[in-house]
């Protein structure tokens, strides 16, 4: 295994230029994150890897450790099949959410991917405001997103939901599939080629386990039933993996999001819902609010139908939550900047005088 085949891109080479003078450094990728451990591929196998005191001690978020699909830079133990992480090289790509519940904090979902699998179920899962919401970040995060409509073995009408998520989809690849069915998976070969990497994304029980047990050729991962009652999947995989499939290419499977909270989405929102963008900019007056003010281009559209409501309220209520965010996330980033300065002044009190 070279690291052409586990995802590495040229960028990285000026970026390992630093370390090439330290004995014994190498680069791996990140391949499973444990509690205070890393699983890493390196070009002479996987290694158990931790994060060295220095990197830890100059740590200040989340976004500053190794996550699933980084590039480190490791130290290898001699015969022993362990390292310890110097540096994370800079991400080509990375899908970030707001972690789950009160707390305003990046959780990274995936790094350095190619492209994005929004995995999402033809039942009676299915959700077009949902998918915006997945584009948005799948957008924000540099990477190229791909729709996947599964389970189309459990809909009447795949092609019908389809155009609806083509509405809003604009110029995203469309894919109809059936995992259980062998129906559509060959169309999806082409982004899975030697050293490119696609995550997949998708909410509880979308059947993500199970494509990737079809991808691979055999079942490496647990797959849930369909639930009786409500037509959804059981919820299997608990956490992000990268895996190398046989016949080249990377995947990195996900756990199912319950609940998708945007993490600085500014630029995919733009993308994501260009046509609102592009009414918007029509608008007689500059700050237009899109309420009550004359000659509003986008009410306009409302009014006319070429804009769906549906479509314009969750694109206010993104807006909102981002500009939310931006006002709390502004104040976690001063206490963390007060808290720094505090600990480089205590450590500084601690030094003896000379």
């Amino acid at each position: 295994m070279n690291k052409t085949d586990l995802g590495w891109h040229v960028s990285f080479d000026k970026a390992f230029e630093p370390f090439l003078n330290e004995e014994g450094f190498v680069a791996g990728r990140v391949s499973l994150e444990h509690k205070h451990m890393y699983r890493v591929q390196t070009e002479v196998g996987e290694v158990l890897a931790e994060v060295s005191g220095k990197m830890r001690h100059q740590a200040l978020r989340r976004e500053d450790y190794p996550a699933v699909g980084d590039w480190v830079v490791i130290s290898l133990r001699e015969g022993e099949q362990r390292a310890v992480i110097h540096a994370v090289l800079p991400r080509r790509s990375k899908f970030s959410r707001k972690v789950a519940g009160q707390v305003t904090e990046e959780q990274i979902v995936a790094t350095n991917v190619d492209t994005v699998f929004l995995v999402n179920a033809l039942n009676q899962d299915f959700n077009v405001r949902r998918i915006e919401r997945y584009l948005v970040l799948a957008w924000e995060s540099g990477a190229n997103p791909v729709i996947v409509l599964s389970k189309s073995d459990l809909c009447a009408n795949p092609d019908e939901l389809a155009a609806e998520v083509a509405a809003v989809a604009i110029g995203v690849p469309i894919h109809i599939i059936s995992s259980a069915e062998n129906r559509g998976l060959d169309e999806l070969a082409s982004y899975m080629t030697r050293g490119q990497t696609v995550a997949l994304l998708g909410s509880s029980g979308v059947g993500k386990s199970t494509l990737v047990n079809r991808i691979y050729g055999r079942d490496i991962l647990n797959t849930g039933d369909i639930r009786s009652g409500d037509d959804k999947g059981k919820h299997t995989t608990t956490h992000r993996e990268l895996i190398l499939l046989p016949d080249g290419g990377i995947l990195i499977d996900t756990p199912g999001m319950r609940e998708l909270q945007l993490w600085s989405a500014s630029e995919g929102l733009s993308t994501s819902f260009q046509d609102i963008e592009e009414f918007a900019e029509q608008c007689f007056f500059q700050d237009c609010k899109h309420e009550n003010e004359p000659k509003c281009a986008v009410k306009s559209a409302l009014d006319s139908g070429t804009l769906s409501a549906e479509r314009f309220q969750n694109y206010v209520k993104l807006q909102k939550e981002l500009a939310y965010l931006a006002r709390k996330e502004d104040k976690g980033l001063q206490a963390a900047e007060k808290a720094k300065w505090k600990k480089i002044h205590q450590s500084l009190k601690t030094q003896p005088h000379r």
